[in-house]
């Protein structure tokens, strides 16, 4: 099978990424009273105002602004695509709380109760390993560099700390939560094993419960996903991990993480290539905090049953790693600056599910991905080799570029423009308006069979 053209989708995409540097900040103030603190991961519409380090910003592109990271305002380095600034704060609204009561007393710092004080955590501020903050009441200790994330988000970057002074936790009360007195047990916590939200697990002598589902991330480090509770409260847990009663959901399907097991991807796609394995495409998809996690629980089926559908025909139903027409598609004019330039020896044709194609996107892809250029500028057959990294680009492009659309594809297919607008981003140029309408039934009847597998309901709007 001949592995369509990528060469036009990607051009006009990837000059949206020629603005690297952070956004700058303007001159003049504005009123940030009543503004949210802004969040990493969380979901932004057009329109949005947030603060977000003593400035405040609105959001042009929704799907962007959702994702955080190198779009963070003010402090990722694509940010300028997705927010405006509207100016510093004038003193009414700034600052790092998140709504209301702020963590600082009386503009210092905030003291720990463990001895010694911590200063505030300030959004946008760096941060060192090993330094301190006070949140929301604790303290928090940097386990790696970073430009401000929130300590209660990004748990990769910050955990819990004893205080810093060397005394006390600054953590609410000081001892673990009992499990006791709710009546019934809880299944201990699994890593790695899934739960949903509602679910309630013990851990280190105390019970906890999901806020939010999640891949078994800690209950004392994930303090975003779990809460400590009261007891299981005689019902024991709702946590489909270990034991018997599933919490699969209905039509047959869905009950894996990102709504498709392992079982179900390998009977999907059962002549795929080893690179395109269901743990590669889960452990990259985690890497985007709203892809598939974006809406209610149907929208996010249709979201997971769409990429999947248009990854599957990029490749030849996930045959092909690398495109069969290998072009050097090298273009040095597409305004990135020399470390995007291509390499010697080097060629950029389509690979991975998205066939990620042209040095300027390989070039965009690798500093979403590994924070450089280098990483895939210099070996691009990556994308080709490394199952996680394969599955990344695919998933970079589905939620950042709009290709030839007015949208990215995760933006259409949680919003308004449904299947047929992924279409229309992804190739939309060679296939819609009735260009190639059998290569769009086929999209189209990939997209039904997953969705019907993981018990989805498609919301219309399949054709463009």
């Amino acid at each position: 099978m001949q592995v369509l053209q990528k060469g036009a989708k990607f051009i006009a995409a990837s000059c949206l990424f020629s603005t690297l540097g952070a956004l700058s900040l303007n001159a003049y103030s504005y009123n940030c009273s009543g503004l949210g603190q802004y969040s990493n991961g969380a979901t932004y519409a057009n329109g949005a105002r947030v603060k977000n380090g003593g400035n405040a910003y609105e959001c042009k592109v929704g799907g962007w602004c959702s994702i955080g990271g190198a779009y963070e305002p003010g402090v990722g380095w694509a940010a300028s695509n997705a927010w405006n600034s509207l100016g510093s704060c004038n003193g009414t609204g700034g600052g790092s709380s998140s709504g209301g009561g702020s963590s600082s007393s009386g503009g210092g710092s905030t003291s720990s109760s463990g001895g010694g004080s911590c200063q505030a955590w300030q959004a946008g501020a760096w941060y060192n390993a090993g330094d301190k903050v006070s949140y929301q009441g604790s303290t928090y200790v940097a386990e790696h560099e970073n430009p401000g994330y929130d300590p209660v988000i990004s748990t990769w970057f910050w955990e819990p700390s004893s205080g810093c002074g060397g005394g006390g936790s600054s953590s609410s009360g000081g001892g673990s939560t009992s499990s006791s007195g709710g009546g019934g047990s809880c299944p201990t916590w699994q890593a790695g094993a899934w739960y949903n939200a509602g679910d309630k697990v013990s851990y280190q002598g105390g019970a906890y419960i999901a806020e939010h589902e999640n891949p078994g991330y800690d209950p004392i480090i994930s303090t975003w996903f779990w809460e400590p509770t009261s007891g299981c409260g005689g019902g024991g847990s709702t946590s489909s991990s270990s034991g018997g009663g599933s919490s699969s959901s209905s039509s047959g399907g869905g009950s894996g993480e990102y709504f498709i097991t392992a079982s179900q991807f390998n009977n999907l796609f059962p002549g795929r290539n080893a690179l395109y394995s269901h743990q590669g495409f889960v452990d990259a998809a985690r890497s985007f905090p709203a892809f598939g996690k974006t809406g209610d629980t149907n929208t996010r089926k249709r979201e997971i049953a769409a990429a999947l559908a248009n990854f599957q025909h990029e490749t030849g139903n996930f045959v092909y790693t690398r495109e069969i027409a290998q072009g050097d598609y090298r273009d040095n004019s597409w305004g990135f600056g020399s470390e995007c330039f291509a390499a010697g020896g080097q060629k950029y044709f389509g690979r991975g599910p998205i066939q990620l194609s042209w040095n300027g996107n390989y070039c965009a892809a690798s500093k979403y991905i590994f924070g450089n250029a280098s990483t895939l500028i210099n070996n691009p057959d990556r994308v080709a080799t490394d199952s996680k990294v394969a599955w990344q680009t695919a998933i970079w492009f589905w939620m950042t570029q709009s290709g030839a659309g007015p949208q990215s594809s995760h933006s259409a297919i949680t919003g308004s423009g449904g299947f047929g607008g992924t279409i229309r981003s992804i190739n939309g140029a060679l296939e819609c308006d009735g260009k190639r309408p059998d290569i769009v039934n086929n999209r189209i009847a990939n997209y039904n069979k997953i969705l019907q597998v993981i018990g989805g309901s498609d919301n219309g709007n399949k054709g463009c």
